[in-house]
């Protein structure tokens, strides 16, 4: 019997210990809802849960980033809708005053609601924004000048006023007309020459055109007049009044007189485009662009629309729906964005609701599983103490013998 090491007293406080200790995580884990709470309670599940923390995070921003992109493009859509009216207005306007039973005042006052709905037309451009980003303004930093074709009068040959020496130009023959005048395909010399026999004739020795092509047949572009250019990019010499091109007494005008005449520049911004962050990596499959033209008046083609005369009228309804095709095209292409938006955010958060399920499993409690755990501990922690008490108990029997 000794008395310096009680190995029983030993053996049950180091038990107590293991206990105590084991009761303790027990609490900390019940307490913080978390299996892991430190890197030592599980090394490598803290790795695949962190890294899996990282992922659902950057997806639920990414969730939320689409959604802002969704509530851009509606955005900017929603301003088109208004545009779209405006348009259709302007071209019954157009129709209206190409009727040859209005006055000169009625077709002033046309042209003053033209005006108007041009003007409102790159206000609502100049305006729509996002969080200070102007949508439908497109991008200054990228100002092009934009071409667009005037409607002209083409001679097919020389043509003449009444009793005049002159060659008329495409101006003057379209003031003449203006007047109701008839104009010749000769010059007066001498009395009688301008009779009824030479009277010019419309589509055969000059035509009202708001088309041209090249020699080819094939329709040019205001841009490529304003360069002297063909369809294919060679260089152009004359441009014709329809898609025969250069056929036998094809009405034709010089490429120096279409570019000089038949072209209105404009400046007008480039196209604007932004990125959606849609990922919760740094891939550049993770963006989404979204581009917006400028859909001013000059970018959708119907800036200083004249239809003040039947002519312009004629012309402009072309114009018009030159500009509600292209206010349509760009409409469509955020219609599509928005949808494939839709499609990313429904997929965004059911990866993370399972990627966050995973991680649950990993990194959360089974609190069931755990109070099992704490109350086992606890009975032991207690029947612990009680050996203890017990064993610092036994080496008493030793004063027994020293009485």
């Amino acid at each position: 019997m000794v008395v310096q090491h009680n190995l029983q007293a030993m053996n049950a406080n180091r038990m107590l210990n293991v206990t105590t200790g084991q009761q303790a995580k027990s609490t900390e884990k019940l307490s913080s809802g978390y299996r892991i709470n430190r890197a030592a309670d599980d090394a490598a599940g803290l790795t695949i849960s962190e890294k899996m923390r990282k992922q659902i995070r950057g997806l639920d921003q990414a969730s939320t980033n689409a959604q802002d992109g969704v509530s851009a493009v509606q955005t900017a859509e929603g301003a088109l809708t208004e545009v779209h009216s405006m348009l259709q207005r302007m071209n019954e306007l157009a129709v209206q005053s190409a009727n040859g039973t209005n006055a000169q005042s009625d077709r002033q006052a046309i042209q003053d609601e033209i005006d108007q709905l041009a003007t409102e037309i790159d206000r609502v451009s100049e305006t729509t924004k996002f969080n200070e980003i102007y949508l439908l303004k497109g991008d200054t930093k990228t100002a092009s000048k934009a071409n667009f074709m005037k409607s002209t009068y083409v001679m097919g040959k020389d043509l003449f006023a009444k009793g005049g020496k002159t060659k008329l130009s495409a101006d003057q023959l379209k003031e003449e007309l203006a007047k109701g005048n008839r104009v010749y395909t000769v010059a007066e010399a001498n009395a009688g020459d301008q009779t009824d026999a030479n009277i010019a004739e419309a589509g055969k020795d000059y035509v009202y055109a708001t088309k041209l092509y090249d020699a080819k047949g094939k329709e040019v572009s205001a841009e490529q007049i304003a360069d002297s250019k063909n369809a294919d990019g060679s260089t152009a010499t004359n441009y014709y009044v329809n898609e025969k091109g250069a056929v036998a007494n094809a009405i034709a005008i010089t490429a120096a007189d279409a570019k000089a005449k038949n072209i209105q520049p404009f400046d007008v911004n480039g196209e604007l485009s932004f990125n959606l962050h849609v990922g919760a990596d740094s891939a550049a499959d993770n963006k989404i662009a979204v581009k917006i033209e400028s859909m001013s008046a000059a970018g959708i083609g119907v800036k200083d629309l004249k239809v003040d005369t039947e002519d312009d009228a004629t012309a402009a309804i072309d114009r018009i729906a030159e500009a509600v095709a292209k206010v349509s095209s760009q409409r469509s292409a955020l219609g599509a964005v928005q949808n494939r938006l839709e499609h990313t955010i429904d997929n965004l958060d059911n990866v993370v609701e399972n990627t966050t399920a995973a991680e649950s499993r990993i990194r959360d409690t089974d609190m069931a599983e755990e109070m099992v755990n704490y109350s086992k501990n606890n009975i032991l922690a207690q029947a612990g103490q009680s050996m203890l008490a017990q064993a610092n108990q036994s080496t008493q029997g030793v004063l027994s013998l020293l009485q």
